[in-house]
């Protein structure tokens, strides 16, 4: 088994997300006792959205890249980044260590590509809804990217920062998600992409009629691939 680097904090309960659906995965593997081989670097989320808000993504990245060397130096053999928002700087990361940095866009291409599906509904944070630099990449493999109307933009950012990064589930917040991805359906999206790792604490893949593909378990599954490559 691989031991797998896990650049965490971003928030930490998405974190805490990362790290049970990998041990799980393993113990599911291999059964017994068995649990994941993880190094986690857990970084401060207040330190780098105080950041992002100046602009000043050189910053961003010198910390991310100091807590991917140093999950490369514990041993790590690839490294995830977990977080959609700060893949904003992935360039630079995954240039300044030797092992591989799994790209969480590219994996979502690729796995909407197997399921034959060509037009998927968007949403995350305000940053990814308008940045776009996260679904554009998605789309560079041939995907169709609909993103939600841009009234919901406030909202959708709003629930992740204010409720979910501290792991509050509001009812009235999972139906306005819900009224979103209904939007998105109307409009012509086959599946949904949740970019905000916290949206899958709030709506499952069993609440709505089309696919929902979340960043965690995604990320998580490929991970599980990879270490047991």
């Amino acid at each position: 088994m691989k031991t797998i680097g896990l650049i965490g904090g971003l928030s930490w309960e998405s974190s805490a997300v990362y790290y049970e659906g990998l041990n799980k995965g393993v113990q599911a593997r291999l059964g017994g006792l068995h649990s994941a081989k993880v190094v986690l670097i857990s970084v401060d989320l207040a330190e780098l959205t105080d950041l992002q808000a100046q602009g000043d993504w050189d910053a961003v990245a010198a910390i991310l890249i100091a807590a991917a060397q140093g999950a490369e130096r514990a041993g790590a053999d690839f490294l995830l980044l977990a977080s959609t928002t700060f893949h904003r700087v992935y360039d630079q990361v995954a240039a300044a260590v030797a092992i591989p940095v799994v790209h969480l866009a590219d994996l979502m291409a690729a796995r909407l590509q197997a399921a034959g599906i060509s037009t998927v509904g968007f949403m995350g944070t305000a940053f990814t809804l308008t940045d776009h630099f996260f679904a554009e990449r998605i789309a560079s493999h041939g995907i169709s990217v609909n993103m939600p109307d841009e009234v919901h933009t406030e909202t959708l950012d709003s629930i992740v920062y204010d409720e979910l990064v501290f792991r509050t589930i509001n009812p009235s917040s999972r139906k306005r998600v819900l009224g979103i991805i209904d939007e998105l359906t109307d409009a012509g999206a086959e599946a949904v992409i949740f970019a905000a790792s916290e949206l899958s604490l709030l709506v499952r893949p069993t609440d709505v009629e089309i696919p929902v593909l979340d960043v965690i378990t995604v990320h998580v599954e490929d991970a599980l691939d990879r270490a047991f490559a």
